[in-house]
Formats: C-alpha cells, structure tokens, sequence
C-alpha cells in the first residue's frame, strides 16, 4: 500500500488538461473510488469515475461531445482527446422506496455531502484531479491498511438506501482479501432478504465480479453464513450439510464452493466456474441412502441442469450462456475409460459439442480436485489424445458432416417430414461406429432402406 507521505494520485497531461476546463469556469473536478482505491493498494485500474461540483447542463456547456448517460442523476459522458470520462455531480439522494433507487437526488455544491452518501469508505476516497491531493474524509485509507469493508455512518441506513449494497460489500471483500467491519456484516445479516427487491441483471453482475476473482470461495462462503446465498440462490444453500461419503470429503454445498474455488485455480473462463458451482445442486433432491449407510445420487446431473437453468434465467443470462453453461452440468458425470471403442469417443464429441469439450475437461479437473484435493490429468489426457486424432481426420460427427443431406434425400423419394429427421439420425449413427460409411453412395443405399423399413412399419400398424 502506498506510503501517506507520498499519496498524490498520478494524473496524465490529458487528465489535466481535463480539469483544468472545471477550474477555468470556477469548478472543481475530482477523482473518486475505484481507480484511487486500487491506485493506494497497488492495483492496476484505470477506469476513471469523476465527481464535480458543476451540474449536468454546466458540463455539457464546457465541452463540445457529451452524452447525458444518466442525467436524471447528475452523470454525463464526455468525448475528451479520445477519452471517455464519466463525469457526475455532487448529489445527496432523497428517500429510497424500493430498496434500491431514490425518489430523486439533489444537486449540491460540497465534495463532503457527496462523499457521506456513497456505500463504503474504501471507495469514498477522492483525489483532485488537477493536482492530485488525496481527500479521505471518512478513514478509507486506515480501513484499507486494516484490510476492512466498512460501510459509511450507519451501515443499515446505507443497506436500507440500496440492498445491492449488500452484495458489493461480499464483492469487495472477495477481490481484495478483506474482512468486513462487525457492524456492517450485522446489518448485512439482519437486511439480506431485502436484496429480493434487486433485479436479477444487477445481482448476475455482482455474482459475475466475484466468481472472475482469483478467490471466490472467499465470497461465496461470506454469502452463506451472513444468509444471503439463501436468498438469492436457495437451490445451492440447499446443498448444505447435505453429506457425501465414499471420496468425498465435503457435503455438497461445500463441495460446489471447492469446485468454483479449484476451476479459479485453474484460471478456467467464468462458464466453467459458475458450472463448478452449481454441477451437484440437484444432489439433495436424489439422494438414497442404501442398506449398507452409502449414498447415491442417480441421475442427479439432470436435475442439477434443471435447477441451475432457472438460476440462471432468474439472472437473466444470454441464452447462449445458458446453453452452454448447462451443456457442461449435463455431462460432467461422463465416466471414460481405455475400452472405449472410436465408435463411443465419436459420439461423444458429437454429444458434448467440439467446442466444449476443453470447459468440460477444465469442469471435471476442478471437481476433482473439490473431492480428493488433486486432479487426474492421465485419464482426461489419453482421452484428449483420442479426440484429437478423431478431429485430424475429420469424421463426420454431425448430420451437417454426412456425405449426404436433406436434398438428396428427396431426390430419392423420401418426403420431407418426420421420417427425414430420423434417417439422417440414423445414418450419423452408422457413420459414427464406421467413418467408411460416410460416402453419398452408401448413405444412398441405407437411407432408402432405412425408409422401406419404416413404411413397412408404419404399414403393420
């Protein structure tokens, strides 16, 4: 952390220059939060937040590009030099109704009022952005020495205003290795069920932040115990103390924080973490315990799809996240072994997508090591040997890679509806178990057989 006696926040000449257009005109310009926070700790940041004593109008009267971003609230975005600076204007915030939002701000003058209305002392220090002073009003700097997440004034009246608060407080803490202040983790507690007031987009957000940090099980498991995670994901609170046996050494719940913790480790992108999460949820609505004291999970991959599908429809994920982070859920319980035959690797690249495989061989080392704390790379490397051979040779893996499609299948007589899909079903199926096969001629031969047979079918019945 930066030494006090040397806390002048670092400004390039375009920053100045910046500001200097506020003093001109009588106006004062400060950076705030973020980029000072992480400056003192040694943390690259360069996104730039601003906070002036100008209003909106009075801004966009200085310069000739800005976007009224969010001028309801005092931010403008001004086009400088190449430069994109989020400028917003001292406010104090009247009532919050929802938890979240305030029934409208008001416009003011003093640096300090607008500094007491922000959510933790860390990201209330400020610098002036034409000569770089350090402005700490409410202790930040200590709190960062202390490696401590601690609201501003009253903790429940900051929660009370915005509930999201709550959340970034655990984002804080999990990105910068840091303890959260008593009061402020009890008013956490006492106000986590008010957090159902926020959208599903700005929770996914957060939630996304902090599984990116290199230690996420830090903030997931300040999320159990402060009681948040039951309100925001009950399906993985439901997880706890549900026990395992056999290898595993943790219940389920904490299985999945190892899981996300170890695909972290493996520096695996955020779809894999958030499947290492949540790849077991469906685990306590399947278990049966045998004769023996031993428990089972049949099938429990399914449910876990469902379950996270929801989840994540709930936080509002693109569709093709969705998809692809449940395509691992689905097949992370594939279990390979030497007597494969090239028939069986075959279909299941055709099964997982060429695509995922790398995620889910990242997915399956990260549960390892959740269950017995190292992973196996032999098993997934003799496998990933086979695939890669499969792949040089470029066997048909699809019905899009036959020799053979819809059209040349009318032009043999077989009509274009149901029967269709399922011979070209049926011929991937041969061409899987013998590449050979793949020839237009063969797959001629076959598909009209395969339509006679059917017709004869559907003739008997």
């Amino acid at each position: 952390m930066k030494s006090l006696k040397q806390a002048h926040f670092p400004l390039d000449s375009t920053i100045r220059e910046f500001a200097d257009r506020f003093d001109n005109t009588g106006h004062s310009l400060y950076v705030v939060g973020g980029a000072v926070r992480d400056w003192l700790l040694g943390i690259p940041n360069d996104d730039y937040d601003f906070t002036t004593d100008a209003k909106p109008e009075e801004v966009m009267a200085m310069f000739r590009k800005v976007i009224p971003t969010g001028i309801k609230h005092g931010t403008v975005t001004v086009l400088y030099k190449g430069a994109r600076y989020e400028v917003t204007t001292f406010r104090i915030e009247d009532e919050y109704q929802d938890h979240r939002h305030p029934q409208s701000v008001r416009f003011v003058r003093n640096l300090e009022e607008d500094l007491k209305r922000r959510d933790f002392t860390i990201n209330a220090i400020a610098a002036d952005a034409l000569t770089g002073q350090i402005i700490d009003r409410h202790n930040g700097i200590g709190d960062l020495g202390r490696k401590v997440i601690r609201a501003i004034g009253d903790p429940r009246q900051r929660f009370a205003e915005d509930a999201l608060r709550i959340l970034r407080a655990c984002r804080f803490a999990t990105k910068l290795d840091f303890e959260i202040d008593t009061a402020t983790y009890e008013a956490m507690r006492e106000l986590a069920p008010t957090l159902r007031h926020v959208s599903g987009e700005r929770v996914r957000d957060e939630l996304v932040k902090m599984l990116s940090c290199k230690h996420p099980l830090h903030g997931f498991e300040l999320l159990h115990a402060s009681g948040i995670l039951q309100v925001l994901l009950p399906e993985v609170e439901a997880g706890d103390r549900v026990e395992q046996k056999g290898m595993h050494r943790y219940d389920v719940l904490t299985h999945g924080f190892y899981a996300c913790q170890a695909a972290a480790d493996l520096d695996a992108p955020l779809e894999v973490r958030i499947a290492a999460l949540l790849h077991d949820i469906g685990k306590p609505s399947v278990r049966h315990e045998d004769e023996n004291g031993d428990f089972t999970f049949y099938k429990h991959e399914f449910v876990s799809e469902k379950q996270a599908k929801d989840i994540l429809d709930r936080l509002k994920f693109s569709n093709s996240e969705r998809d692809r982070i449940l395509n691992l859920i689905r097949n992370h319980m594939f279990h390979y072994t030497s007597d494969w035959s090239d028939g069986a690797v075959r279909r299941f690249i055709a099964r997982v997508g060429e695509d995922a495989l790398g995620n889910l061989f990242l997915l399956r080392l990260a549960d390892q090591k959740a269950i017995c704390g190292r992973c196996d790379f032999s098993t997934l490397q003799e496998l990933q040997d086979r695939i890669e051979r499969i792949l040089k040779n470029r066997d048909a893996l699809t019905v899009k890679d036959l020799a053979i499609n819809g059209n040349d299948l009318l032009s043999l007589g077989i009509p274009a509806d149901q029967r269709m899909g399922v011979i070209l079903a049926r011929l991937l199926e041969a061409v899987l178990d013998d590449p050979s096969q793949n020839t237009k001629e063969q797959l001629s031969i076959m598909a009209k057989h395969i339509a006679r047979v059917i017709s004869e079918l559907q003739g008997n019945n």
